[in-house]
């Protein structure tokens, strides 16, 4: 068994506007663990998105990977870790999702528990409490998921969308709980029927590629946004400024704060250059969906094997 590898695993971004709780996309935008067999846990954090102090027994790369070990009966071994994110934590670009999946991955080498991607995707899935960041990070593409009363995950897995995404990342942090703490207890009727049917337009647009109707369908939400919205800085602004620019919709990403817009890929140069001038406040990033989700590689004498 080979003594080191490299698991990276894709951010992502969830709902996608109505797609709540089901709809995720995997981006372009990585966390990377460098992972080693060692005689003692060693967790050692890379880049600025990462916390610089922390301990061990609380982190959750560790306490997931401790846990997904027990679920098969074995002892985590201790590791050396080096980690590098490019997902910054609190934002909704599923940074805690992909530390889950990285979590059951390091478990699943390191145990030898020879998980199959079903498994993945439940063990992730259950322990998120939803599917749509996990599955994303997991599978990599555009998936849309449900999780049954047992755990059991159903994905429709699409892949090659022709577009690119535009995230606008503020400065200010949006934890999941604040943000569905603003969400009403119970739906009526009408206001369910119509929510649930710009849901359904947004996946069949989606699995179609239909893209000037992913983008009208993205801005139809009615299950979260409006009540989210006063939450978000600048939110009403940038989905004015990102349509007027060109995108074909704009929607928040996961709960929030980071909105993302769907654009078409020949305006991607001129779409960030406009955009960045008018929101000086955010990091404004280009990114593409992924499509390979989590990946492990060997690494032997620190050469990618």
């Amino acid at each position: 068994m080979s003594k080191k590898w490299q698991i990276t695993v894709p951010g992502s971004t969830a709902n996608l506007g109505p797609g709540f709780d089901s709809i995720g996309l995997s981006l372009s935008l990585y966390l990377n663990l460098t992972v080693s067999l060692s005689d003692k846990w060693e967790i050692i954090h890379l880049s600025d998105h990462l916390p610089k102090e922390f301990e061990i027994k609380d982190h959750l790369i560790y306490k997931i990977a401790k846990e997904t070990a027990a679920r098969f009966n074995k002892e985590l071994p201790a590791c050396r870790i080096e980690m590098t994110s490019e997902l910054p934590f609190a934002r909704g670009l599923g940074s805690s999702a992909a530390a889950i999946v990285a979590a059951i991955e390091l478990a699943n080498i390191v145990c030898d528990l020879n998980l199959s991607t079903q498994e993945k995707l439940d063990i992730s899935s259950q322990i998120e409490g939803h599917p749509d960041n996990s599955s994303a990070s997991v599978l990599g593409g555009l998936t849309i998921s449900t999780m049954d009363e047992n755990g059991n995950v159903d994905t429709i897995h699409i892949q090659d969308l022709d577009a690119s995404f535009v995230v606008f990342i503020p400065t200010v942090e949006l934890k999941t709980t604040e943000a569905r703490s603003v969400l009403p207890d119970q739906y009526d009727r009408s206001h369910a029927v119509s929510a649930s049917a710009n849901a359904n337009m947004l996946a069949a647009s989606l699995i179609l590629k239909d893209y000037e109707r992913i983008g009208r369908y993205m801005e139809s939400d009615l299950f979260h946004e409006p009540f989210r919205a006063k939450l978000i800085p600048y939110f009403n602004e940038i989905h004015y400024a990102a349509r007027e620019a060109g995108a074909y919709g704009t929607a928040l990403s996961g709960a929030g704060p980071t909105v993302i817009s769907i654009i078409p890929t020949e305006i991607e140069e001129q779409f960030i250059n406009k955009l960045e001038k008018q929101f000086p406040t955010h990091e404004i990033l280009l990114t593409r969906a992924d499509q390979q989700g989590v990946c492990v590689v060997e690494v032997k004498n620190d050469v990618l094997a």
